[in-house]
């Protein structure tokens, strides 16, 4: 890993007034992938509050195993958390995460929306994503890392040819360049918000507000689960992430898959 200068990381503390995240920053020009980072950080007892941001991946990840691009003028951060859950509620902090982006971006994106299971999109285009891993013992969480992607502006050299869906940044939306800085420090002030109220009165508001956002709610849909597709109209999300599909079959619980809007 490169270090990127401590006054870039000064001019962020200095901006940030949070209760649990950005106890310690760490940016660097270039690594793997900060979520592999911030874990082996977190075995050997790195406190919560951590927040890495890499200016460039080499190795990024997506949700089912997929490359996560990492382009120049994007973010790429990633947060641990020391929640004190049990393991089966942990992707309760993924949608809190997707909650945290959404309230975070829409100033420079309005039309912005959530996407079962982790994606916020914008005029059908993918904007950010979201990777949520953990480190169980004894029945409890004992680190998850709340990794996430933002495109800040175009590439270049036009997106890659292997992404899955159409992308788009936040320049493009906006009409002007958007500074990261400022990005990065509304992300941290919405997820430290978001995680305090929380764990303060656990996951009720979030999933209210992740229902009110999401791009499907009462829409009809269909999410391709790695073998077929399931029709049906998106009714609820379940404490656990799960979404309820009214189906011709019944309500059928949707653990993991892609959605489509009908």
């Amino acid at each position: 890993m490169t270090q990127v200068s401590a006054l870039t990381a000064a001019l962020l503390q200095a901006r940030l007034s949070t209760k649990h995240i950005g106890r310690r920053l760490l940016l660097v020009e270039e690594t793997g992938s900060t979520n592999q980072d911030v874990m082996r950080l977190a075995e050997q007892g790195e406190a919560e509050g951590l927040v890495m941001l890499a200016d460039r991946q080499t190795s990024g990840r997506g949700r089912l195993g997929r490359c996560w691009h990492t382009i120049p003028a994007s973010l790429a951060v990633s947060v641990l958390l020391r929640p004190l859950l049990p393991p089966e509620q942990a992707p309760q902090l993924s949608l809190l995460m997707a909650v945290a982006l959404h309230e975070a971006l829409k100033m420079y994106a309005p039309a912005l929306r959530i996407k079962w299971p982790n994606d916020l999109i914008c005029h059908g285009a993918k904007l950010a994503g979201i990777l949520t891993e953990m480190r169980t013992a004894a029945g409890c969480v004992r680190a998850l890392v709340l990794g996430f992607g933002i495109n800040l502006s175009p590439p270049v050299d036009g997106w890659p040819a292997d992404i899955r869906q159409p992308a788009i940044d936040l320049a493009t939306i906006a009409g002007h360049p958007i500074s990261r800085l400022e990005v990065i420090v509304a992300v941290l002030h919405a997820l430290d918000y978001w995680y305090d109220l929380y764990l303060q009165q656990g996951f009720k508001p979030v999933r209210d507000a992740w229902w009110q956002a999401h791009a499907a709610s009462e829409q009809a849909v269909r999410v391709y689960d790695g073998r077929a597709y399931i029709h049906g109209v998106a009714r609820e999300l379940d404490s656990d992430g799960a979404l309820l599909l009214e189906t011709k079959q019944g309500t059928q619980r949707i653990i993991a898959g892609d959605l489509e809007i009908l």
